[in-house]
């Protein structure tokens, strides 16, 4: 395999829709890669609240929000996988004695953040504890096996180094053109009609 052909890794990256891309979900949607193999790919969408806030979420689960900080914060859609499944995206946690995670199903994303899936993590914010800076999904974006390439490769899709900032500290409502300026882009300047040599 010749250097130009190797597999690209879009993990820890930012899946920027395309202006042209008219999918209703998918439509100037920013995701956040958690993982990218050969086997294919797995994101958040980071700028789609639902119309549920985290205490309702909670309650849902039988467990209070200890959180003052998060009470007016929004559960997001994060894709159309699983979508009845919460996803919580956070900042590395130290890990425990023996270097395993704090949380039962954690993913630990190459220099990036922390994706866990089990519920001890809920039960942490509940306490009052958890990871500071927390971002909540029902659901998730997936790609089987080459079809993010192919998407790529189609122009639906812009790609950067993902900036946690923009996570959680950015307003919902500027995420798109703030992940297109990391790449020195507005999203007028790209026109929805790819064109072809």
């Amino acid at each position: 395999m010749s250097a130009d052909s190797a597999p690209i890794n879009l993990t820890n990256h930012f899946l920027i829709a395309m202006p042209g891309l008219s999918d209703e979900l998918f439509g100037r949607s920013v995701v956040y890669m958690c993982e990218h193999s050969d086997r294919g790919a797995l994101g958040l969408v980071i700028n789609k609240p639902s119309d549920i806030l985290l205490p309702r979420l909670f309650e849902k689960v039988d467990l209070p929000l200890g959180r003052a900080d998060l009470m007016q914060a929004p559960v997001f859609q994060g894709g159309p996988v699983q979508t009845e499944r919460g996803f919580v995206l956070h900042d590395a946690i130290e890990a425990g004695a023996e270097g395993e995670s704090v949380y039962a199903s954690t993913m630990t994303i190459p220099g990036g953040l922390e994706m866990t899936t089990s519920k001890d993590v809920l039960e942490a914010m509940a306490s009052g504890a958890g990871p500071r800076r927390v971002f909540v999904t029902l659901g998730y974006a997936s790609w089987g096996k080459g079809q993010l390439e192919s998407e790529i490769t189609e122009n639906s899709w812009l790609t950067v180094e993902a900036d946690p900032e923009l996570i959680f500290d950015t307003p919902v409502e500027q995420r798109y053109e703030k992940a297109m300026g990391l790449l020195g882009l507005q999203p007028w300047m790209l026109s929805p009609d790819a064109g072809h040599a």
